[in-house]
């Protein structure tokens, strides 16, 4: 049987590379993305656009989650939450953060992806799936700027530790990639050099292969890992 996936915020970055080398390995895909025409575009590149189900949407919006449940159908065997929104650019010391920013923030990278989760559990269940929630450094770290993005991941990580306690049918891991070159770091820091940065595509390499051991959970830093599976 075909294994599936559901990959979001799949248009660019980890989410268009880890979609890219599932469609390389024939699992069937549901990938959404808010920019319809960028989703498109990825899409077509991918190995196996005929096993590609494409949902353009925000996550954080309940029809369009319903929505991704059903292109899901009832066996899911991986979920990937890694849609995320990073806030106001420049990023703003906590003492300019409009609240509603914060909230918004808080929307699509913490009440989604447990919206998500609670959508997808009887797929989920059917194959004793994987649940990745897509983390940061920023989570644990206290860097000048990341207060409100900062503060969703680590409130996901903590979901994502109880969600592996209370369903230990499941595997739940938060992945913390590591800083890679994307378009939303280069937002973040323009001034970073990309060349000091992970490319995507072997990041999404080693999460693969680490979905593919026995790796404890529930948070990774995958520069944690050994060499073979590091970035």
């Amino acid at each position: 049987m075909t294994s599936t996936a559901l990959v979001t915020g799949a248009s660019r970055g980890l989410g268009l590379a880890l979609a890219t080398e599932l469609s390389r390995r024939g699992w069937r895909l549901v990938v959404d993305a808010r920019d319809a025409a960028r989703l498109a575009a990825a899409v077509a590149t991918l190995p196996r656009p005929d096993l590609v189900t494409a949902l353009p949407g925000d996550v954080a919006d309940p029809a369009h989650r319903a929505a991704l449940a059903r292109a899901a159908g009832d066996r899911l065997d991986l979920l990937v939450a890694n849609a995320s929104a990073l806030g106001p650019v420049p990023l703003p010391a906590l003492a300019d953060l409009p609240p509603a920013a914060l909230e918004d923030v808080l929307r699509v990278n913490t009440v989604a992806p447990l919206a998500l989760v609670q959508a997808l559990l009887p797929a989920l269940t059917r194959t004793g799936g994987t649940v990745v929630t897509v983390t940061s450094d920023a989570a644990v770290e206290a860097y000048r700027g990341w207060g409100g993005y900062g503060a969703s991941k680590a409130a996901l990580d903590l979901l994502t530790a109880v969600l592996a306690v209370e369903r230990p049918d499941l595997r739940v891991l938060a992945v913390d990639p590591g800083d890679m070159a994307t378009d939303m770091h280069a937002a973040a820091d323009p001034d970073a050099d990309p060349a000091d940065l992970a490319d995507p595509a072997d990041v999404a390499t080693a999460l693969l292969h680490l979905l593919a051991g026995d790796v404890a959970g529930p948070r990774v830093r995958l520069a944690d890992l050994t060499p073979a599976v590091r970035p």
